[in-house]
């Protein structure tokens, strides 16, 4: 009896693998007629929204010193370096930097900025081999990173579009389809198209 319920034991465990492999390759094999989502990186690259918060752009000029940056820091992060000039009675700056290896990028420090001197970008390759270099001083700062249509190395994409417009099924997609987003060439001529339309409708109008 001992024998016999080892072997259905054994039979019944080699059933549930049975039926986790096949559960695992029926997803698998539906996933095998669907359209990739994945965006070539970095030859291709997703054009940021303009609510973006990325690197921090900071021009020197504008700074007072007032550090209300400091202040609204959730963590106290820019480290704001100034003088008092006696002779001006001002607040002079001698150094900023913020340090994105811990920056949570909540945007606190722009939002209260008095004299906007701090911006959003839209860079958001920060990675390096050292957490030290992304210490970025107003050197650093202050450069503006190089837009992604302006790469001529890079192929842009606006958005990240999973299946063509007017297409419900993930399989059976026509030869030839596009396998990402739309990119700004194609919303350029949709809108060139579209304003012809527009310019021959009310043409029309007129002449009727």
């Amino acid at each position: 009896m001992k024998f016999l319920k080892q072997v259905g034991d054994y039979a019944k465990d080699s059933f549930q693998a049975a039926k986790f492999i096949g559960q695992g390759l029926a997803v698998t094999f539906d996933h095998m007629g669907r359209r990739p989502v994945t965006v070539q990186y970095p030859y291709e690259k997703l054009i940021p929204s303009e609510r973006y918060r990325g690197r921090i752009h900071f021009e020197f000029d504008k700074c007072i010193s007032c550090e209300v940056c400091v202040r609204v820091c959730p963590i106290n992060l820019p480290v704001v370096d100034w003088e008092f000039n006696k002779e001006q009675k001002k607040k002079k700056l001698n150094h900023y930097s913020i340090d994105f290896g811990v920056c949570i990028f909540c945007g606190n420090c722009v939002e209260y900025c008095p004299t906007n001197c701090l911006s959003m970008t839209e860079e958001y390759e920060l990675s390096a081999y050292d957490r030290h270099e992304l210490n970025y001083d107003s050197v650093a700062l202050g450069r503006l990173p190089e837009k992604v249509t302006l790469d001529p190395m890079v192929q842009p994409i606006r958005e990240l579009a999973y299946l063509p417009k007017g297409v419900t099924e993930p399989h059976d997609l026509p030869k030839g389809s596009q396998r990402a987003g739309r990119h700004p060439e194609d919303i350029l001529e949709e809108l060139e198209q579209e304003k012809a339309k527009r310019q021959k409708a009310s043409a029309d109008s007129e002449n009727n």
